[in-house]
């Protein structure tokens, strides 16, 4: 089967996450899209994220009756920062029929040069890459130069087209906390959800 690899934080998981797995999965020609939940995203040392099991959680029941998407909690015992390539690597051992390709919005694509062995993330997938408001243009070319890959070298990209919805859990977080609201932001279960479980400093009913 050709899968969908779509990683982050989720905290918490909203709209655009799921337009985009969704996007992702048809252009993409994916038998399925699993969300894989980091524990510590190296980028995000230092702050505070709500625990595991509760984001498995959210994004359960975010994708509840989509039968092509499914939550892959397999980071939830690693210990130390969650690494894509380590991830590739376990999936690849775990399932090595399967393809796999990285879903990635095209703002993190710019920081892939940054990343824990880039080169070996994109030999191990399919990077599908989905513009958003404000990045940069997404070019092979640009790329493989970003890299230092020769033309010989494999990269496998494929653009994404879909809305640009300009959303950001962190903007989620902030409305909760300041009591605005976040209806149609948030699937209406996971608006629920983090109201009831009083996240990101919400006020419970």
């Amino acid at each position: 089967m050709r899968i969908g690899i779509f990683g982050g934080t989720f905290d918490p998981v909203h709209l655009g996450h799921l337009i985009l797995a969704e996007q992702a999965r048809e252009q993409g020609r994916l038998d399925e899209v699993w969300f894989v939940p980091a524990p510590r995203p190296p980028q995000k040392d230092g702050r505070s994220i709500t625990r595991f099991d509760v984001r498995v959680e959210m994004l359960e029941l975010a994708i509840a009756g989509n039968a092509s998407f499914r939550v892959d909690p397999l980071e939830r015992d690693r210990t130390g920062p969650s690494f894509t390539v380590d991830t590739l690597i376990e999936l690849h051992r775990r399932a090595p029929e399967h393809a796999y390709a990285l879903i990635v919005g095209g703002d993190a694509l710019a920081d892939l040069p940054l990343w824990r062995d880039p080169r070996g993330i994109v030999s191990r997938a399919e990077l599908l890459v989905m513009a958003r408001p404000g990045s940069a243009p997404i070019t092979e070319g640009g790329l493989r130069r970003s890299l230092a890959m020769t033309d010989a070298d494999e990269l496998r990209l494929h653009v994404v087209t879909a809305p640009l919805i300009d959303i950001a859990s962190r903007d989620i977080r902030r409305r909760v906390a300041e009591r605005r609201s976040v209806r149609y932001l948030l699937p209406r279960a996971i608006e629920v959800f983090v109201r009831e479980r009083r996240l990101y400093g919400a006020v419970g009913e």
